[in-house]
């Protein structure tokens, strides 16, 4: 394990903001990067924006929040100029460099911690994390291991139920098992009583998830799931309200920190599919905080940060339930949530006393200080 020093600068802190990304994810990542860059402290920071493009080129865009403003009709990409941004040389530097479109080479200066806001695979799952600590730069959020289990539902449910967190009863299936016995898969997953959510195991923001209410609609369901990842999983339809809360690990030895509750409405929709959450205003709503008793309450943040910890989290998360008015079932640990302005993550924050400029202060503070 290696601890992670603080800058010892006299000046801002340089932040190196990494979005965009391989995954289909890309554009959401792309307007988190807006929101940071719009309400980041310039006077404690200077940020040196990296957008990783589609093809996952490191370049160097604007800093310019407007670039990268989420526009159903237009939606935000890292467009590749032609830069190319190069890590330190070994892990006793921490000097980033970029080589521009005509092949002459910047110093972008000394980098004091990354701070990246990817989403989905080939960032949110430990790929990146693991890329940054090879450099041994810090950054903020979670580690390789935490960021991995949290991408993989599958394996984020084992450790929940480990830690006696509850989840909805589930099967998991890969694309060769299903291409080799359809038949035994129909019928494991008909096994769960419909309706059930097909999901791919290793993505987010609801991308390839379908809702399913007869077996005849499985086939056309894991062909969209596994479209996104080979693993599927097949999950049971939790009744009750949608609740979400923020995570942030403690400071200083401190307990992890938890949230009030949000709640999400759908209306119009079957689920709170990707087009209901940046896409289509009108088709959910967003109540933070949400109306829980206080026992409630209590119950809920307990169990969040169990199941923060289950993963060995590390900076934030997100953590969305299901309640039935008895028991909070787990239905995701999102350990990259979407940090624009209008995100339920921030919002709860927010709600509970911490601005969104706070927020990012808090995290990269976090990201300094944290132990890997």
């Amino acid at each position: 394990m290696t601890i992670q020093p603080t800058p010892t600068v006299s000046g801002p802190v340089t932040v190196v903001l990494l979005f965009g990304g391989r995954s289909s994810e890309h554009s959401i990542s792309c307007a988190t990067a807006g929101g940071v860059l719009s309400a980041i402290d310039r006077d404690k920071y200077t940020v040196i924006p990296v957008g990783i493009t589609r093809d996952g080129a490191f370049t160097l865009q604007p800093d310019n929040a407007e670039t990268f403003t989420l526009n159903s009709e237009a939606m935000p990409e890292v467009v590749d100029n032609g830069t190319r941004v190069r890590w330190p040389d070994s892990a006793t530097s921490r000097e980033m460099t970029v080589v521009d479109a005509d092949g002459s080479v910047r110093i972008l200066g000394e980098v004091d911690i990354v701070f990246p806001i990817l989403h989905g695979p080939f960032g949110e799952d430990g790929t990146i994390q693991g890329l940054v600590e090879l450099s041994g730069l810090p950054y903020v959020g979670n580690g390789v291991l935490a960021s991995a289990m949290g991408m993989n539902k599958h394996f984020t449910k084992l450790a929940l139920e480990a830690a006696g967190v509850a989840v909805a009863p589930w099967v998991t299936v890969s694309a060769l098992e299903w291409q080799r016995t359809p038949d035994v898969w129909r019928t494991r997953a008909s096994s769960l009583g419909f309706p059930v959510f097909v999901k791919p195991a290793r993505a987010g923001s609801s991308v390839g998830v379908t809702k399913v209410s007869s077996r005849d609609e499985l086939d056309a369901a894991f062909a969209t799931a596994f479209a996104e990842d080979s693993t599927a999983l097949v999950e049971q339809a939790m009744t009750g309200r949608e609740i979400e809360c923020g995570v942030l690990s403690g400071r200083d030895g401190g307990e992890t920190r938890v949230s009030v509750a949000g709640e999400i409405v759908v209306t119009g929709r079957d689920f709170y599919d990707f087009e209901a959450k940046y896409l289509d205003v009108a088709a959910a709503e967003l109540i933070c905080p949400a109306p829980l008793r206080d026992g409630e309450l209590w119950q809920m943040q307990r169990t969040a940060a169990r199941a923060f910890e289950s993963i060995g989290g590390a900076g934030l998360a997100r953590v969305d339930f299901f309640y039935d008015g008895i028991e909070f079932v787990v239905n995701e640990i999102n350990t990259l949530p979407g940090f624009t302005p209008i995100s339920m993550f921030p919002k709860c924050w927010a709600a509970s006393g911490m601005s969104y400029p706070e927020l990012i202060d808090e995290l990269i503070e976090l990201g300094l200080e944290t132990v890997r």
